[in-house]
């Protein structure tokens, strides 16, 4: 029965192939001294390009000379140069000049080119037996382009009981990677059975590494888990039918494939489909129509962004002109600029195509109005800058050099850089001047905005700058996209929602290897404690709110918490993590704040100088990270920074840490974000984390690397309900809900009816903010002084702080939604202008300051337990995200303030009601003073233990004393309860023996 033979499956691939242009060639046509198919290259070079081969034939002579000479200088070529820079680029034998694979002409211009590119001869090749070093092994399937060997692929039938794994056991195994075939010639070798397709780039033995390329359950661009969608015929049908149709692997060949030292970087399957789906319907569209691509990190988010960077530069219309002038990239990783422009440069040899503005913003000007750059690569700061050179010139009658030009805009990170002046900066420079457009919006609006909106009304010019260009188009690629983010680059699905236009899961990249399950070993902690006012007798008046959080930071930066975390975290990595990655795993603890990193840090060295850890081969070392110069209330004359305790520049923290010296690294808002350190296995997390934040705080992790199998997370401030809410929006695929850009108009009659704003003011500071005439900055503050006035005049200092909270959330609000509103509203964006100066003159809140809570309450009662184990298992969120809540209707409670005592009660009984005598922190402290007293230690050196505790007696007695005004609790409970005294007696009774053996 045929059904069942691999032959078969052969056999079906084969026949569809030759039916769509493919030429089926004998396997004894091949080579093996050449690693070639020596009459295919021949019969390529006769066909495209007989006026050179007739030269080559002449000058070696005859046609037997040039064919051989010919031949070995092919084969010599890509034995020096490698296959994919013979194929893409040119060879020369005796001054004469080829191409072995014509590339399709980005437009019909040239009928000669398009003869040359349909030229190309690709050929299938079944059982060829390619082996130098045993003559009878043969590969299943070669793909051969004019003549040259570029993929092979091992083909299973699960009939027969064989999969892709036993085809990837076969390459590793049996075939030997020293083959020319292999060594010297294809570029990438695929596993494939009926359901899955496996592939890899380089046979190394054993160690050769397969990687997933299937489209998803859900089909490609859509998200779903590993495999491949149920088909009524092969479910790998995709890798014959489009990957290998005739124009797709020409392309794959010249738009994707990059080789450098020795290394080929092949597509996966989601950033192949995800380019070639962008630029069709880009192609299809035109300019101005924004996409979303939702790549999961660890997905190739930074190859994927080079090659649609690269085929975006080369795409042309139906009309045969190119539909962007250039591509801008905007990034703010240096790792993504070097492999950016490392990617684009291999695909494009042309000088000066690709620009890194990686210096002044003149040099960004120059590139943007310059015609060489096709690709450049800059950040969104510089945009302001250009702006400002761009209206000088205006004013100087130079006009806009940018003017009609049309710009593909990648966005990397997206939600980091889509809001905010300097993305309406980027639109104001790049984007069009288009008269028409000013006057449709102006037509758009309400009859009292009509009256103001003259084509030469700079409020409206402001306006329509932050709405969509119709000669940009922006491509923002993430991994978490908030609904601010969907909401700008989405697409509208069938109910009404934002969703992006390409999706490659967490969830199918976790399944499919090419990140870790951070959330697979996940432990939370618990921190329950206790408090007691250590001023009974003064007992103020709180903000509720504000005085818990105080009373929390109060709890967390405490010596005692901070020293039993120490300890948790130190013998956890030396337990659990010091040995991974065959001895290389690191940790980063993640704490909340710069002060809360200092002392973590210090208390991390203290505990591992006391445990002896800092010695011998094992020993254990920390890194900190902050920004700026850090203040400790305790020390507040000396500044902590990160260079002066970590001993050398921020510069080099990257680099050290991944070296074997430092294994456990300590950040404070910082490195939790764009930090690729594959060796981290371990995370410490000491700060309340949700939504985005959670997502790529974590996801440090999940990079692969040799060795590293799984990822442990030890949780102090998070809850596994609240961590899998954090990441349930993100994977699978994130919607959203449109905003409304109605909430403005709530927001704007709440403001303007508030008696502290006048119209007239309004307009005034905005046109004043809006001229290039410096001599205008006094007509701002005279616009803006009255309003400062009647906001000090507003009688209750709740109307002042909803006041200064409505405008600044309006602010924020309308700085996004002018990006998405079909219209531009001159009235709200005077507001705009003008608001955003009104808040930095408004003098500062009301609120009464919490007081210093570390002198008003004493720890009185800690443990840390641990409360959960194991993996969070994670499903798809339910319900879309919405960018802004509340329909701008502001604060809707009045604050609550209490007493003192009994927010400590209320606290107490949250967080420590099953506390009990085992978690009192007053005797660990006691432990502390009796250790460090000369005098008890040259006691219980010489004397046996009763007379030992007849002198603890008293020496706790004068310690309390002496200490009454920090222990007033301790002190009262300590003369009044006789209990007491004799289980801090007995608690203390062991520093007897302590100081005797610490003695020899």
């Amino acid at each position: 029965m045929s059904v069942h033979l691999e032959s078969s499956f052969e056999a079906n691939i084969e026949a569809h192939l030759v039916q769509h242009g493919w030429t089926s060639l004998l396997p004894t046509a091949y080579d093996r001294s050449l690693g070639l198919f020596p009459e295919e290259v021949l019969a390529f070079v006769r066909h495209s390009q007989p006026k050179q081969w007739a030269t080559l034939v002449q000058r070696h002579g005859g046609e037997p000379t040039a064919r051989h000479k010919f031949l070995t200088v092919v084969a010599g070529a890509i034995d020096h140069r490698g296959t994919i820079s013979v194929l893409r680029g040119t060879l020369k034998d005796s001054g004469v000049e080829f191409h072995l694979c014509p590339i399709r002409p980005a437009s019909g211009l040239t009928p000669e080119l398009e003869q040359r590119y349909a030229a190309n001869r690709l050929g299938i090749v079944r059982q060829l037996h390619h082996s130098e070093s045993n003559p009878a092994d043969s590969v299943d399937l070669t793909l051969v382009v004019n003549g040259i060997p570029v993929a092979t692929a091992e083909l299973k039938n699960p009939i027969t009981h064989q999969t892709a794994e036993h085809a990837m056991a076969q390459y590793r195994t049996d075939r030997n990677p020293n083959d020319r075939i292999f060594a010297k010639r294809t570029l990438v070798h695929f596993a494939v059975d009926p359901h899955q397709v496996m592939m890899t780039t380089k046979l190394a033995g054993d160690a050769t590494r397969f990687l997933p390329f299937n489209q998803g359950t859900a089909g490609p661009g859509r998200p779903g888990a590993a495999g491949n969608p149920a088909s009524d015929g092969y479910q790998t049908a995709y890798l014959w039918e489009q990957v290998w149709q005739r124009d797709n692997w020409l392309d794959l060949l010249h738009s994707f494939v990059h080789a450098e030292n020795g290394v080929v970087l092949f597509p996966r399957f989601h950033q192949w489909h995800a380019v070639r789906s962008l630029v069709a319907a880009t192609r299809e569209s035109g300019a101005g129509v924004d996409r979303l691509v939702q790549h999961s990190a660890g997905s190739g988010k930074s190859n994927t962004i080079a090659w649609t960077a690269h085929s975006l530069s080369r795409l042309h219309g139906a009309d045969d002109r190119p539909i962007f002038d250039k591509v801008v990239v905007i990034t703010d990783r240096k790792v993504l600029d070097r492999q950016l422009q490392q990617t684009v440069a291999g695909l494009d040899h042309t000088p000066g195509t690709i620009v890194r503005v990686d210096q002044h913003s003149s040099q960004l000007k120059a590139a943007l109005e310059g015609n060489a750059a096709r690709v450049i690569i800059t950040t969104l700061q510089k945009f302001p800058v250009v702006a400002q050179f761009a209206a000088q010139e205006a004013a100087a009658g130079a006009g806009k050099e940018l003017a009609g030009h049309r710009f593909a805009v990648i966005v990397d990170e997206a939600h980091s850089s889509s809001s905010g002046d300097s993305m309406k900066k980027l639109k104001t420079v790049l984007g069009s001047d288009d008269d028409e457009a000013l006057l449709a919006a102006a037509e758009s609006i309400e009859a009292s905005a009509e009256q103001k909106a003259e084509n030469d009304d700079p409020v409206l010019a402001s306006a329509q700058a932050r709405g969509k260009q119709k000669n940009l188009s922006f491509f923002a690629f993430t991994a978490t996209p908030k609904p601010k983010t969907l909401d700008l680059f989405g697409q509208p699905d069938s109910e009404g929602n934002r969703q992006p236009f390409h999706t490659y899961s967490m969830r199918q990249a976790i399944e499919e290897g090419f990140i870790l399950d951070v959330l697979a070993n996940y432990t939370t902690y618990a921190t329950y404690y206790k408090l007691a006012n250590a001023e009974p007798r003064t007992d103020p008046e709180l903000n509720q709110s504000k005085a818990k959080a105080a009373l929390a930071r109060f709890v967390s930066l405490h010596p005692y918490q901070l020293e039993q975390k120490a300890e948790v975290i130190v013998e956890h990595f030396r337990q659990k993590t010091a040995s991974k990655i065959d001895g290389r795993a690191k940790a980063m603890v993640v704490t909340r704040s710069r002060l809360h990193g200092v002392r973590t840090k210090q208390a991390l060295d203290a505990y591992i100088i006391k445990k002896g850890y800092d010695r011998g081969a094992g020993a254990l070392k920390t890194l900190v990270a902050f920004s700026g110069a850090v203040t400790d209330p305790d020390m507040p004359e000396v500044a902590f920074t990160e260079a002066g305790i970590n001993g050398f520049p921020e510069t080099q923290l990257p680099k050290n840490f991944h070296e074997d010296e430092f294994q456990v690294l300590v950040v404070a808002e910082k490195y939790q974000t764009g930090f690729d350190e594959p060796l981290l296995h371990t995370m410490y997390v000491d700060k309340k984390l949700s939504g985005v934040k959670a997502v790529q705080t974590l996801s440090r992790l999940n990079r692969t690397h040799p060795g590293k199998t799984e990822t442990f997370v030890l949780d102090f401030a998070n809850s596994a309900a609240e961590i899998k809410d954090s990441f349930a929006p993100f994977y699978e695929e994130t919607l959203a809900v449109p905003t409304e850009p109605q909430m403005l108009y709530t927001m704007e009659h709440d403001l303007r009816s508030a008696g502290v704003m006048a119209a007239d003011e309004i307009r005034a500071g905005a046109l004043a903010l809006l001229s290039d005439d410096p001599g205008q900055q006094a007509a701002v503050y005279a616009a803006v002084t009255p309003a400062v006035g009647r906001f000090s005049l507003l009688e209750e200092d709740d109307d002042r702080d909803e006041f200064r909270a409505k405008l600044n959330h309006f602010c924020r609000a309308y700085g996004f939604v002018a990006q998405v509103m079909p219209w531009a509203d001159p009235d709200l964006e005077e507001l705009f202008l003008y608001g955003r100066v009104l808040l930095a003159e408004l003098p500062a809140g009301g609120d009464d300051p919490v007081p210093q809570l570390s002198r008003s309450v004493q720890l009185t009662h800690l443990r840390l337990a641990v409360t959960s184990e194991g993996t969070i298992g994670l499903s798809a969120a339910d319900e879309p995200g919405k960018a802004f809540t509340g329909e701008g209707k502001g604060r809707q409670a009045e604050p609550v303030v209490d007493k003192l005592s009994a927010l400590i009660a209320a606290m107490n009984e949250r967080f420590g009601a099953d506390l009990g005598e085992a978690d009192l922190v007053w005797f660990e402290q006691q432990r502390v003073v009796v250790k460090t007293d000369d005098e008890m230690r040259t006691v219980a050196l010489n004397n046996d233990k009763t007379q030992y505790i007849l002198m603890l007696n008293e020496r706790v007695k004068r310690m309390l004393v002496d200490r009454h005004g920090q222990n007033q609790v301790l002190f009262d409970l300590f003369f009044s309860q006789p209990e007491v005294q004799e289980r801090v007696l007995s608690y203390l009774a062991d520093t007897y023996e302590e100081f005797r053996s610490e003695a020899g």
